[in-house]
């Protein structure tokens, strides 16, 4: 049996707790969301009365401590065990602040993420030095503090802060656990330094080579402690030595011609080392050849928290291997699902935005072209008009987000209140001029009628747009698509768009399409993502129905 790769739009914690079985996930990598930007004292400033709690926005890294926080707290310590052990005992250190609403949250999806995890799998999580030692603890608390295996730290091509009463940040922290003893994990290596390349100074027909010692120091009773061609390993040195593997592999290697006789009576015989069999560096718990994404990079989609495609490499190269399951529960724009699927894993994305929803799938499509939707599936998205309806009453800026993902749209960033009738914009050329041109859009899930096509159309003028379109929930009126038909036509050579369009969320379900010029690469509303290289293959089978 075979299933798709699944990209869920919801709460993570609900998410993990009905999609994601017991034991079925390899690798868990994490970066959620915390304003670290933030002044460090307001992180800890108590908090009083019972604000709403408001969904976790993209770009709005921020946790409080309200009515949800506190139940997330309630629910956790009633459980018992350690992690409410540390819940509590954090509370009466910092008190019912920010902080202790990050920590309350994040208990509960840790938990799920444990037991999500195979014995062999393990998790990361990806913060800064302002939280991470409390997340460290709470780590401890969930898996165990003999568990943990690495804090690794990566070091930023880009510091944060310019405060000057203090030293700028230039990393962030990756804490590494282990779920058992036997936990998948594959050493990674980074390149030569120019120095140790100036060592592979001799060069013969199958390459560059140095010559490196076979004898290393101590004494060994073992193999590699026996005498070799006539030398004792234990006689050597001022303690003793031992060879550095055992007499048979020696003599393979007399029979390559690969050691190296001393002229000198006396000496020790050494290796013919190639540089073409030194896999790098092996890594430390220090990453300093990874750096931020630059906005110009090929890679860069504009999304503010998005981190490096090859640090996700290294990190699912580490700890997984073809085949196996890579689980992301704050995915964001889709850079530890766009690594998994290019390193052959299998992969579990969550994110409470369709912001991030939409740039996923465009990502995937980019760089892998219209099939790739064919290798997965997403789950929480509305597929119908009632499913649409819904999600309008539950969150008017998530419907939104939606709606205009169905046609390809960038968001406008914008206060409440402050959008002057802009919703999403969709930027194109359509000729050699090379000017920009765009449609603006306007997402209404309530009742309209045709002064929101005349708002519209003076949004338009005001703008300078190509095009104009209203999405709405219902069905227009009569009026409305006469106000709309009164409109000027947008001239292409591909013919003639209507100024002002009125589509509603069935026709964008049905498959309709804004009548516009075709998109070109260079008309992307999202940065394109790289074409990937390979072909796509359908996934064996990992989580419950």
């Amino acid at each position: 049996m075979t299933t798709k790769n699944r990209l869920f739009y919801g709460d993570n914690l609900a998410v993990l707790r009905r999609y994601v079985a017991d034991e079925s996930v390899d690798l868990v990598y994490l970066d959620p969301p915390f304003n670290s930007n933030a002044s460090y004292n307001v992180l800890f400033a108590e908090k009083s009365g019972t604000k709403s709690a408001a969904q976790i926005h993209a770009f709005e890294d921020t946790w409080q401590w309200d009515e949800s926080s506190a139940s997330a707290f309630r629910e956790t310590v009633e459980r018992g065990g350690s992690v409410a052990q540390a819940l509590i005992a954090f509370r009466t250190f910092l008190g019912d602040s920010d902080m202790l609403a990050y920590l309350a949250m994040m208990a509960p999806r840790l938990v799920e993420m444990r037991r999500s995890l195979k014995p062999t799998g393990s998790l990361w999580l990806h913060c800064d030095p302002t939280a991470s030692h409390y997340l460290k603890m709470l780590l401890d608390a969930v898996f165990g503090p003999q568990r943990f295996v690495n804090d690794v730290s990566w070091k930023r091509s880009q510091t944060r802060s310019s405060i000057s009463r203090s030293f700028r940040r230039a990393h962030d922290v990756l804490l590494f656990y282990a779920r058992g003893d036997n936990a998948t994990f594959n050493m990674q290596y980074k390149a030569l330094s120019e120095a140790s390349l100036k060592l592979y100074e001799h060069a013969d027909d199958k390459g560059q080579w140095s010559s490196v010692p076979l004898l290393v120091s101590g004494k060994r009773n073992g193999e590699t402690g026996k005498a070799w061609r006539g030398i004792d390993p234990n006689s050597k040195g001022k303690g003793g030595m031992h060879w550095v593997t055992t007499p048979d592999k020696l003599d393979e290697y007399e029979r390559q011609g690969l050691i190296l006789w001393p002229q000198k009576k006396g000496g020790s015989p050494r290796l013919k080392y190639y540089l073409s069999q030194s896999p790098g560096v092996p890594l430390s718990d220090f990453w300093e050849d990874i750096d931020l994404i630059g906005s110009s990079a090929t890679e860069s989609l504009g999304y503010p928290t998005q981190k490096p495609e090859s640090l996700l490499d290294r990190i699912i190269n580490a700890s997984s291997n073809e085949g196996d399951v890579v689980l992301d529960p704050f995915c964001g724009c889709g850079t530890t699902i766009a690594a998994a699927q290019k390193l052959k894993r299998q992969w579990i994305g969550i994110d409470i935005t369709h912001l991030a929803i939409a740039l996923i799938k465009k990502r995937l499509s980019d760089a892998y072209g219209e099939a790739i939707k064919e290798s997965y599936e997403i789950i929480g998205e509305p597929t119908s008009v009632d499913d649409a309806a819904a999600l309008a009453a539950a969150d008017p800026y998530q419907f939104q987000w939606w709606a205009l993902s169905l046609v390809n749209a960038r968001p406008v960033e914008q206060k409440k209140g402050k959008d002057r009738g802009i919703d999403g914009r969709i930027y194109f050329h359509d000729d050699t001029s090379g000017d920009t041109k765009s449609i603006i859009l306007s997402v209404k899930a309530g009742h309209t009628g045709p002064d929101h096509v005349r708002d519209l159309r003076g949004t338009v003028e005001r703008e300078k747009a190509a095009i104009g379109v209203l999405v709405t929930m219902d069905k227009p009126t009569a009026e409305m698509r006469k106000e709309a038909a009164t409109g000027e036509f947008y001239l292409s050579q591909w013919g003639s768009h209507p100024k002002i369009q009125i589509l509603t969320v069935a026709d964008l379900l049905g498959g309709k399409a804004i009548n516009r010029p075709p998109d070109k690469q260079t008309g992307a509303t999202f940065k394109k993502a790289p074409k990937a290289k390979g072909k796509i293959e359908r996934q064996s089978g990992f989580l419950d129905d």
